[in-house]
């Protein structure tokens, strides 16, 4: 299919069972990703791509706790633990991945001051990374995502896929979520809301 892409989001070490942001089950989705991959025409993948310190890391300010909220200048922000540094063990994609066949690799979260969900934006949803319109200069619009996490860079970059103007598939089976305080069936009703077709192929 000519005009749609497959867009793999985060399947990074660190996003992995013994990762240091490990979301559970994340690397249970490698072999289904792979078969995509495989049966797709176009594939992107994202990859977060932190500097040390950071100022989404809960570590950059002092005495604050992981998975805790501070208000930035650009909104609300979750900290995390350090994750997906530069260059890391942890910023490799999972050796599993068959990512040899992507014709891009978006990376984001690099600017110091500004932490960066979606594939499409940073978080203060008016930077673009390009990918917008990359996709649109090369005649696609329509998108696929899967990957890490369901509930927050999947979800991000679904709901700018669709302002955007693509027509928006998330695969839930191929997918992975972190479930923080409900972020989960939150993410999955503000998808829904916004005209994203969630698939759940567990048949397959």
């Amino acid at each position: 299919m000519a005009d749609q892409a497959l867009v793999v989001i985060d399947l990074q070490n660190d996003f992995c069972p013994g990762g240091a942001l490990a979301v559970i089950g994340g690397d249970e989705i490698v072999p289904l990703v792979n078969d995509m991959i495989r049966h797709a025409d176009h594939v992107v993948l994202t990859q977060d791509w932190h500097p040390a310190g950071h100022s989404s890391f809960a570590s950059s300010h002092p005495g604050a706790q992981p998975f805790t909220m501070i208000e930035m200048p650009y909104g609300q922000q979750t900290l995390w633990p350090d994750h997906c540094i530069q260059g890391s063990l942890g910023s490799d994609f999972h050796s599993g991945l068959a990512w040899t066949k992507a014709e891009l690799v978006i990376r984001k979260g690099f600017r110091p001051a500004i932490d960066s969900y979606s594939a499409f934006f940073e978080n203060d949803h008016t930077t673009p990374t390009g990918l917008g319109g990359y996709l649109r200069e090369r005649g696609i619009d329509t998108v696929t995502l899967v990957g890490l996490a369901t509930d927050f860079c999947v979800g991000f970059s679904a709901l700018d896929a669709v302002s955007q103007g693509f027509k928006t598939t998330v695969r839930l089976d191929a997918c992975r979520g972190i479930d923080l305080n409900g972020s989960l069936d939150a993410m999955l009703r503000r998808m829904r809301d916004a005209g994203v077709t969630l698939e759940d192929n567990l048949s397959d």
